[in-house]
């Protein structure tokens, strides 16, 4: 039986930097969060110095908090110079490496999927068609997948607004790399910020039209104003409503990125807002 949504609530951990992971770990759980999606560069300044072991005692730090380390996301901020569309070849082996070693300390964390997102890290390079780049970035994803999927993850192709790339911006877009991947470890992802500046679809109609797909992993909770949920003009009962109805079985990631008040108080206010809409359509 799938876990109600209220216990698969995950808050993306940058939201609490730069308190150390324990730490994030006690307030979170404090919270209600029953996962965190961790961002690797808030780990170390280059994430592909962690060893396994370093990848199992955090998880076993949140375990001990209660909480799972559902996924990673923000994957090639650190460490600086990486891109999955840049046509040198160094740069793409440099690159194919830090994934490769990110999908396997997911793995060791016990993680169940990874969001690629990193915008500045897939859009054209000055003199680089937007196709040229879109072709080496699905060449990335596609290896990512191939990766992820013999270790039972879901690496996800992130969908982000025309204002951050040029390369994927609609689930539906996403949705075609993976279709013709035909890969179990190769899936896309719903951010409410993204594709609400973006599709033309409602959010509640993108759920009805893609969960059923088999190729949406994932999704990620925030408003238009990039606050958390709850803090702008979107309203997502009626987004929870179809999740709910479709029998969605992922986590709900909280990913604000302007926090207000501060990063401890945007955590309280999206599981708190977000806790009540499903407490009421319970009632």
């Amino acid at each position: 039986m799938t876990a109600p949504l209220r216990d698969r609530l995950a808050l993306c951990n940058e939201v609490l930097a730069p308190w150390p992971f324990e730490r994030q770990c006690a307030y979170a759980a404090a919270l209600g969060y029953r996962g965190l999606e961790v961002a690797p560069f808030t780990l170390a300044d280059d994430p592909c110095t962690l060893s396994e072991a370093d990848a199992r005692r955090l998880a076993a730090i949140a375990a001990g908090h209660g909480l799972a380390i559902s996924g990673l996301h923000w994957l090639l901020v650190a460490p600086k110079g990486l891109s999955i569309s840049d046509p040198d070849a160094a740069v793409r082996g440099r690159t194919f490496a830090v994934l490769d070693r990110l999908v396997d300390l997911a793995a060791a964390m016990g993680a169940r999927y990874l969001v690629h997102g990193s915008p500045a890290q897939r859009n054209p390079l000055p003199g680089q068609t937007p196709a040229d780049a879109l072709g080496r970035a699905t060449e990335a994803w596609v290896h990512c997948g191939e990766r992820a999927g013999a270790l039972g993850l879901a690496y996800c192709i992130e969908p982000l607004s025309r204002d951050e790339t040029r390369v994927v911006n609609t689930v539906a877009e996403a949705a075609a790399i993976v279709r013709t991947a035909a890969l179990p470890g190769l899936r896309t992802m719903l951010d409410t910020c993204s594709a609400g500046a973006t599709e033309a679809e409602p959010l509640p109609a993108l759920i009805e039209r893609w969960w059923p797909t088999g190729l949406l992993a994932h999704v990620q909770l925030n408003d238009r104003n990039r606050r958390a949920p709850g803090q702008g003009d979107d309203r997502f009962g009626p987004l929870l409503a179809a999740l709910q109805r479709q029998g969605y079985a992922g986590w709900l990631a909280m990913e604000p990125f302007d926090y207000v008040p501060d990063g401890p108080g945007s955590a309280a206010r999206a599981i708190g807002y977000v806790l009540g809409l499903l407490e009421g359509a319970a009632a």
